[in-house]
C-alpha cells in the first residue's frame, strides 16, 4: 500500500483516537457517575476499538474486562457489559494503550498484511465480539470500519456532553505522532 496513503489513514485513525479521549476526558464526574448511559456507551466504543484493532485477534486481551449478558442494564449498549464500573482514568488510560496499538497496526502493515482476512474462522467466536457482516474483511477493511463505528459513536458522546453538561470536545483533524 502507498506509504501516503498508510500516513493519511494512521493520522485521520489517530486523530479519531483524541478526541474520543478528549470527549472522556472533558466529561464532568458527575456526569460520568451518574449518566449510565454515557459509561456504557464510552466503555462500548473502547472495547471495539481495542477487538478491531487485535490482529490475530486470539491475542486480544482487554485491560477492562467485560462479560457477555442475555439480561441487560436500561443504559447498555449492547450485550457486552464491563465487569464493573471503571473510572473516567481507567479509560483514558485504555484509551492511551489502545492508540498505541493502531499506531502499531498501521505503522507495521505491510501491503500483503493489509489484504489478508482480519480474523481466522477459529478465531470468530472466541471473544463473543465478532459479528458476522465483518468476519470476512480484510485488515484494511477492519481498519475502516473500526474508524467509522470510532467516530459514530465519539460523534454520539459529544453530544451527550452538550446536552448534560453544556460542554463539548474540539475537533482534531491530525494527530501528531
Amino acid at each position: 500500500m502507498h506509504q501516503t496513503f498508510k500516513n493519511c489513514l494512521f493520522k485521520n485513525f489517530l486523530a479519531a483516537i483524541d478526541m474520543f479521549g478528549n470527549v472522556v476526558a472533558l466529561c464532568p464526574d458527575i456526569v460520568w457517575e451518574q449518566d449510565k448511559k454515557f459509561f456504557y456507551l464510552t466503555y462500548h466504543t473502547a472495547i471495539f476499538l481495542d477487538y478491531y484493532l487485535s490482529n490475530p485477534v486470539k491475542e486480544f486481551y482487554p485491560s477492562l474486562p467485560y462479560t457477555i449478558l442475555d439480561i441487560l442494564p436500561p443504559e447498555a449498549v449492547d450485550d457486552v457489559i464491563p465487569n464493573k464500573f471503571y473510572t473516567k482514568e481507567d479509560l483514558i488510560e485504555y484509551i492511551s494503550a489502545i492508540r498505541k496499538k493502531c499506531q502499531n497496526t498501521i505503522q507495521h502493515a505491510s501491503d500483503e498484511k493489509l489484504e489478508e482476512r482480519w480474523i481466522k474462522d477459529e478465531e470468530i467466536n472466541l471473544h463473543g465480539l465478532c459479528p458476522t457482516l465483518v468476519s470476512n474483511y480484510t485488515l484494511i477493511e477492519i481498519l475502516f470500519y473500526n474508524l467509522r463505528h470510532l467516530q459514530h459513536h465519539t460523534g454520539q458522546l459529544n453530544l451527550l456532553l452538550r446536552q448534560k453538561a453544556n460542554v463539548a470536545a474540539d475537533w482534531i483533524s491530525q494527530a501528531n505522532e
